[in-house]
């Protein structure tokens, strides 16, 4: 819309330079259409009525006091010494001569102040006198048809001689003011067009826009909650609704693929646990020890990570049961988990921020991140602050960290941060994946950093 109004105000200026430069160019035109008018008369019937006596041409002088601009005839010629000749004018009056049959021997062209004019300044001293006349013949003298100040006024003086030596026939022409509202007109154009179209591109866009505003709510809320498929109202264009319409089907086709993801993963763990179940029973049968330790370790990792598997599956799929809850505790009540099995947890800052969350869940992310941490950096540091709207459970350990370009890697499931397949050494790779997840179905985020002096540092950031 603002380059529009941009784009629009220049091509109003450019049509307004057009038009005044047309503007001027018709008054000059006409300007000196009339003086060769004025010039193609012959001046002698007129010199006749200003020589009268005043006894027989009171009234002549009457018409004489409304038309002091005439054309006359003078051996000298109009142009005064310190004046120039108005080539480019001159060239076009000649033209327009031509036209007529004229083939003027010189012709000169100027254009000066009235109060600079002989013949006006000559005209102005002789209306007293002929005032005075008037009064005589008993007529009421007329105002000047000039107006007080005429002087002032510019007007454009032409002479012709048509033989060398000969007498110049001059002839005066009042130059008309510009357009005093020229301005204000194109000014009053622009607004009333600006108007006009902001109008309708208003309501063109609006059309375009309102329909594409829901569709961009609609994508940022389905990239935070994908498990739930909306159908938006196809409106707009022809174009734009295409557009709805094939988000809707993609939608429900990523909402689909998610639900059957969940379902599988939740089936494939709930039924391992039955064989995972009568397979411990029987290594009770075995009679090396060594070998039925090894066995029931490798069992219980199978577990574990089905358990995580299963709750993988099991995040965002019931948003109810939210508590509102103080962080510190909870994050208190998992230092003190961590502190009973012997590791070396400290929580750093505890100040009472109070958030509405599935204190399960979050309680599940902050052991993940802790024991990432006790895991790769040898001890974890859990601190809470506030951030804006968002709180932040922090864990810092003083491990070798991760490499900036595989840290979204990391979050992967099935991810490790090292080769290892042991469970005790390596993890099952879905402890950050399911932290995010958790943090994300809070509409919050899990956010991985180096710290400057060595180890990582994971924040669990969720809504106020």
């Amino acid at each position: 819309m603002l380059a529009i109004g941009i784009a629009l105000m220049v091509t109003q200026m450019v049509t307004a330079v057009l038009l005044y430069s047309a503007a001027e160019s018709r008054r000059e035109n006409a300007l000196l259409n009339r003086v060769a008018l004025n010039l193609l008369l012959d001046p002698n019937a007129r010199e006749e009525r200003w020589r009268a006596p005043p006894d027989r041409n009171a009234e002549g002088l009457r018409r004489g006091q409304r038309r002091p601009l005439r054309t006359i005839t003078s051996p000298d010629a109009p142009i005064l010494p310190s004046e120039h000749n108005l080539d480019r004018r001159a060239e076009i009056l000649e033209e327009i001569l031509a036209g007529q049959g004229v083939q003027p021997y010189r012709l000169q062209l100027v254009v000066r102040r009235a109060g600079d004019d002989p013949a006006m300044q000559e005209w102005a001293k002789r209306r007293v006198g002929e005032g005075s006349i008037l009064r005589e013949a008993g007529q009421r003298p007329l105002r000047l048809a000039l107006s007080p100040g005429w002087a002032d006024e510019r007007i454009l003086v032409a002479g012709i001689q048509f033989e060398e030596s000969g007498e110049w026939r001059i002839a005066r022409v009042r130059i008309p003011p510009g357009e005093p509202n020229f301005g204000w007109g194109i000014a009053l154009q622009t607004v009333l067009l600006f108007a006009v179209l902001m109008t309708v591109l208003f309501l063109i866009l609006r059309r375009i826009t309102r329909p594409l505003q829901r569709l961009t709510e609609r994508v940022g809320d389905f990239a935070s909650n994908p498990d739930r498929a909306v159908v938006i109202e196809e409106a707009g264009p022809g174009d734009m609704r295409r557009l709805i319409a094939a988000h809707n089907r993609m939608e429900a086709r990523i909402a689909a693929m998610l639900d059957e993801k969940d379902v599988m993963l939740g089936a494939i763990g709930h039924d391992l646990k039955t064989p995972l179940a009568a397979l411990r029973v029987r290594i009770e049968s075995v009679p090396d020890e060594i070998q039925r330790q090894k066995m029931a370790s490798s069992i219980e990792d199978i577990t574990a990570t089905l358990d995580d598997i299963l709750t993988l599956s099991r995040v965002g799929r019931d948003g109810s049961g939210r508590e509102t809850v103080d962080l510190g505790k909870l994050a208190l009540g998992v230092v003190e988990e961590f502190e009973d099995l012997g590791e070396p947890v400290t929580i750093a800052e505890l100040p009472r921020i109070v958030a509405d969350v599935q204190v399960t869940w979050v309680r599940r992310a902050l052991r993940n991140l802790v024991s990432n941490a006790v895991r790769y950096g040898e001890a974890a540091r859990i601190s809470i602050l506030r951030d804006g709207d968002m709180a932040v459970l922090r864990v810092e350990d003083d491990g070798p960290g991760i490499a900036p370009d595989r840290i979204e890697e990391m979050m992967q499931p099935f991810t490790r941060g090292e080769a290892s397949r042991n469970r005790a050494t390596g993890g099952a790779g879905l402890g950050l994946t399911l932290a995010r997840a958790i943090a994300q179905q809070h509409g919050g985020d899990l956010v991985l950093g180096n710290r400057e002096g060595g180890g990582l540092r994971a924040e669990l950031r969720l809504p106020l």
